[in-house]
């Protein structure tokens, strides 16, 4: 009998619907009301601009090497490529947080997913919770079959997550006040350690919003015609939520002001529910929380990829590798990340999560893995790229550059976080090679 394995079905419109579902979330819904409130005032779409620039210099890096190594497990593959003898560490690091990291993404979606609700039925904190742990259980069940059926799920909900924000933008247009949206605060671009302190704020919460666009990487072994089709679906993905979210953000400041953004848990439920009405705003709701759900099924579905690439190899916990015997998924890593995911929705709080989401990936996965790009260009400059970056070395330093400031000005528990995870990980792989 022939072994399970991965299948190259996803084509390119599907692996673009699954980069565009997981980027976007609940994120961008409850992220606006975060970033007016960050930046006091219509001067927020700075913080949008900032996570369109990062995703584009980093896509970069994804792309070349998506599309040079499409394999399972992503940043997994591409750091024990890029870091030779140190290769298997720096990938170990990247799996260890990432079994930490990624139910975090899903928990932050469940909780924003819950709090929306609140607007249609009022809940207390312990309702919210049951609905945010029911929510993950849901997302295992939907996950729970073959990568053929996940495609074509990717395209509907796809439509739904970019239907939706095209609706809020649309509605928004006949009402839309330029005075609302471009009158600025006399102090908004003084450059004063308060203003980049607040910038980094806001814009920790945007580059959460635009986390997924490499999400096609972690599916590389399922990717049909993966060097041109990776680097295709990184780009449009990028380009078409950064002119999304951008214009969505613009059409809320152009009706509402920008202090009660701020202060709104429903943001784009009391949005609708200005222009259209409650009955509007409850069908809107239904659409944010429809959203909430397709992203969270992306998410899921590649970092379950992730933890078996590691574990298939040899290099993490073997029971990861396991696939289903019949219909060839990884449905281990599916179950363990679920239900980690269902314990971290029941702890933590919606903003506490976003900043150590980003936090605790820079170090190991974004800006080592774009040191590592800069190593494998210049110790192999003549190896073959089946698609080269634009702009090199300029994108990937300037990529490294931006990490860095949004690291430098995190809170110190969130960098300390980040680098307990780095050394809990050194020892873990440690005690894991003894154990090999």
């Amino acid at each position: 009998m022939e072994a399970p394995a991965l299948r190259r079905a996803l084509t390119l419109s599907q692996a673009t619907a699954v980069n565009l579902i997981d980027m976007v979330g609940i994120g961008p819904f409850v992220s606006l009301s975060f970033i007016a409130g960050a930046m006091q005032g219509p001067h927020c779409i700075l913080a949008w601009l900032l996570g369109a620039a990062l995703a584009l210099l980093d896509g970069t890096v994804w792309a070349e090497l998506g599309a040079k190594w499409p394999l399972a497990g992503g940043s997994y593959a591409f750091l024990q490529k890029l870091y030779g003898p140190w290769g298997r560490l720096m990938a170990f690091l990247f799996i260890w947080q990432t079994t930490i990291q990624a139910p975090l993404v899903v928990a932050s979606g469940a909780i924003g997913f819950a709090k929306y609700a609140g607007y249609l039925v009022p809940m207390d904190a312990w309702q919210q919770k049951a609905v945010s742990g029911g929510l993950v259980l849901l997302l295992v069940f939907l996950l729970y079959r073959g990568i053929q059926t996940i495609g074509r799920l990717s395209i509907v909900f796809s439509l739904l997550t970019i239907g939706t924000l095209l609706a809020v933008i649309a509605v928004g247009l006949p009402a839309f006040n330029p005075g609302l949206a471009f009158t600025y605060p006399a102090d908004a671009f003084n450059a004063s350690p308060a203003f980049w302190q607040s910038l980094s704020t806001a814009g920790t919460k945007a580059v959460y919003c635009y986390l997924g666009y490499y999400n096609v990487c972690h599916l590389g072994a399922e990717i049909r015609n993966p060097e041109r089709n990776i680097p295709r679906s990184i780009f449009w993905s990028i380009g078409i939520i950064a002119v999304l979210y951008l214009a969505m953000q613009l059409a809320v400041l152009g009706v509402l002001p920008w202090q009660q953004v701020a202060a709104s848990d429903f943001v784009i439920s009391t949005y609708f529910e200005h222009l259209l009405g409650p009955a509007a705003a409850r069908w809107a709701t239904l659409a944010v929380l429809g959203v909430a759900i397709a992203s969270l099924f992306a998410v899921l579905l590649g970092y379950s990829r992730v933890l078996y690439a590691a574990a298939a190899e040899g290099n993490y916990f073997s029971p990861f590798a396991r696939l289903h015997p019949r219909l060839g998924f990884p449905h281990v890593s599916l179950l363990v990340l679920g239900g980690i995911s269902f314990v971290f929705s029941l702890l933590f709080r919606m903003g506490e999560v976003i900043s150590a989401i980003v936090t605790l990936r820079i170090l190991v996965q974004f800006v080592g893995q774009t040191l590592g790009l800069l190593r494998w260009h210049t110790l192999q400059p003549h190896d073959d790229r089946p698609w080269r970056m634009y702009l090199y070395p300029l994108a990937p330093l300037a990529s490294i550059a931006v990490w860095m400031f949004l690291f430098w000005q995190s809170a110190w528990p969130y960098q300390l976080a980040a680098l307990g995870l780095i050394v809990s990980g050194v020892l873990l792989y440690a005690l894991f090679l003894r154990r090999r």
